[in-house]
C-alpha cells in the first residue's frame, strides 16, 4: 500500500490565506509516501509546508507559480501506474475529458492528475483515469461559483488504485471513494 496526495490550486496568500485546519490534521508526516501537486502554491513557504508532510513532493507549475520553478508535467511511477501530472491551464478547453485525454496519451500514462478548474472529479476514460484534486483551500475561481475545499488521497495497491476524495462543508468534511484497476 502506497499513499498519494493529490493536491492544488492553493493560492496561499492571493485567495486565501491558509489549508482548512480539519484539512492539516489529516495531513500528518510520516504517513503520505508522496505529493503531487497540480501547482499555484503561490509561495515558498507552501511548498516547504507540504515537505514538511512528505519529502517526497512532485509539482507541475501553474499559472500563478513563477515561471521555471516547476515543470509543466511530470511523470512518475507508482506500483504498476505510470502517473501523469501537470496543472491543465495548457489544457484547452480547461477540465475537457477529450482534451486531457490526448495529453495522458502523450504522456502514455494510466492515471492523469490535473488542476485548474478549481473542481474535484475523477473520471475513468478510455480505459485510463483522470483525476482533478480540486482547490484544496476553496480559492475563488472563474471556472466555479462556489468552490469547495478538496484534496484525494490515493491508496495505490498493486494494479489497483482507490481515491479517497475529502471535501469540506463548512465544519462538515465528507469522504467518497471510488477505484480504478488496471486489469479492469
Amino acid at each position: 500500500m502506497v499513499l498519494v496526495l493529490c493536491i492544488g490550486d492553493l493560492h496561499i496568500p492571493h485567495r486565501q490565506t491558509d489549508l482548512p485546519s480539519k484539512f492539516k490534521s489529516l495531513l500528518v508526516p510520516g504517513k503520505i509516501h508522496h505529493i503531487l501537486s497540480t501547482g499555484n502554491l503561490c509561495t515558498s513557504e507552501v511548498y516547504d509546508y507540504l515537505k514538511t508532510v512528505c519529502s517526497d513532493l512532485h509539482v507541475a507549475r501553474g499559472d500563478f507559480d513563477e515561471p521555471n520553478k516547476y515543470p509543466d508535467e511530470e511523470v512518475l511511477q507508482v506500483g504498476a501506474f505510470r502517473i501523469g501530472l501537470c496543472h491543465g491551464h495548457q489544457v484547452v478547453p480547461w477540465g475537457n475529458t477529450s482534451a486531457l485525454a490526448l495529453l495522458q496519451r502523450r504522456l502514455n500514462v494510466d492515471i492523469l492528475v490535473t488542476g485548474h478548474t478549481h473542481q474535484y472529479w475523477a473520471e475513468k476514460f478510455e480505459n485510463r483515469f483522470i483525476i482533478n484534486p480540486g482547490s484544496a483551500t476553496g480559492a475563488y475561481s472563474t471556472m466555479t461559483t462556489k468552490p469547495v475545499p478538496s484534496f484525494v488521497l490515493m491508496d495505490v495497491d498493486g494494479d489497483k488504485a482507490t481515491v479517497y476524495y475529502y471535501e469540506l462543508h463548512g465544519e462538515e468534511l465528507k469522504v467518497d471513494k471510488s477505484e480504478f484497476s488496471k486489469s479492469a
